[in-house]
């Protein structure tokens, strides 16, 4: 028979040493990230300006989503309150024509991303395949990941620049297209279809190989012997692709959409920084942007938060709402229904226990 100190030895917990060692990271979590989200939400509802710290109301969110008819006549002739009419249909404006260049700019370098990952992903990890210098082309590929989003935008600024010193304007006048670069370039900067076609690119190229290299980890994780048994089958590339690879590659490929869509809304740099003067090209200008120039813009003496924290509420929901709606349409429909059958039969068991074990 084991004695009481035995006993009292056995019946030692350390899961407070486990609870210890995490707790820098909530603490990290809820001053850096958690109480600014709260904040946020409270900042959203006060006023700009002189009324900044006021309680407003959803009036931020009213003016941001809701178009202002005001009239143009009185605004001339110095009516405030049609100039103030004025200024809520310029923030509902400004923010909606911001929010659809995020939509175009995030699905216009996400669809090229993941074709462009998931082929060399496919491609790299086909052991059929024998490419020549497979980790050469993975660390090349990845590395402009590891670039600063600096560095790319100054790169990219004086390569497309617009005078007669760009390159590419001055490839294009060697091949023909261009007439005169000093005087009729192509605007690579300015332009709205290539400005955003500039920033789809740069996107794409640096994300293009994280993506690859996530992608290969899904695919290495699949079961060898499936492809085996596909193969002699006598299944093609193309049915072992559709057939096995993809369905399989489902969870990872849920994780890349997510995150690419949270960065995608997000997107802030590159868009801010490619840019010829000190104003933002509003082609390219994003919600996170928006948001930005809001925070730092002034309104007499006190700073203009309202705005700035609607547009960062609206696009946190935005953000969970298809976040959700990815996570419902990528369920496994299977698991759900024999979890529900599960269930079911405790339910039927735990009333047959309660009438004594009998089906009546």
């Amino acid at each position: 028979m084991a004695s009481s100190a035995q006993s009292r030895i056995k019946s030692i917990s350390y899961a407070k040493y486990g609870y210890i060692f995490i707790l820098p990271f909530f603490i990290v979590y809820f001053f850096f990230q958690l109480w600014p989200l709260i904040n946020t939400f409270i900042i959203s509802f006060q006023g700009n300006g002189a009324d900044a710290g006021k309680w407003v109301g959803f009036d931020n969110y009213k003016a941001i989503l809701s178009s202002t008819v005001y009239d143009k006549a009185k605004v001339l002739s110095g009516d405030k309150a049609e100039r103030a009419k004025m200024a809520l249909a310029a923030q509902h404006d400004a923010f909606t024509r911001d929010f659809g260049n995020t939509l175009i700019l995030w699905i216009g370098n996400f669809i090229p991303q993941i074709i462009l990952s998931l082929t060399l992903a496919v491609w790299f990890t086909d052991s059929k395949l024998k490419i020549p210098g497979k980790g050469f082309f993975k660390v090349i590929m990845y590395m402009p990941n590891i670039i600063t989003a600096a560095s790319v935008a100054v790169l990219f600024l004086s390569l497309c620049s617009e005078s007669k010193y760009g390159a590419f304007n001055q490839i294009l006048h060697s091949m023909g297209v261009v007439s005169d670069p000093a005087k009729d370039p192509v605007k690579f900067v300015t332009g709205i279809g290539t400005a955003r076609g500039v920033i789809m690119f740069i996107q794409t190229w640096m994300w293009f190989g994280n993506t690859m290299i996530m992608l290969m980890s899904g695919i290495m994780g699949i079961n060898p012997s499936l492809f085996e048994a596909a193969s002699i089958d006598g299944a093609n590339s193309t049915q072992v692709f559709f057939k096995i690879t993809l369905p399989l590659l489902s969870p990872i490929m849920v994780y890349t959409l997510v995150t690419s869509m949270i960065g995608g809304l997000q997107m802030f740099d590159i868009p801010y920084l490619y840019h010829t003067g000190s104003i933002v090209n509003q082609n390219v200008e994003t919600v996170a942007i928006y948001i930005y120039n809001h925070f730092h813009q002034t309104v007499g003496s006190a700073p203009n938060y309202g705005y700035s924290g609607a547009a960062s509420v609206v696009l946190f929901i935005v953000t969970l709402i298809l976040g959700s709606i990815t996570f419902y349409m990528n369920r496994d429909v299977e698991a759900i229904k024999k979890k529900k059958q599960r269930k079911l039969l405790e339910k039927q068991l735990k009333a047959q226990n309660k009438l004594g074990g009998f089906n009546i």
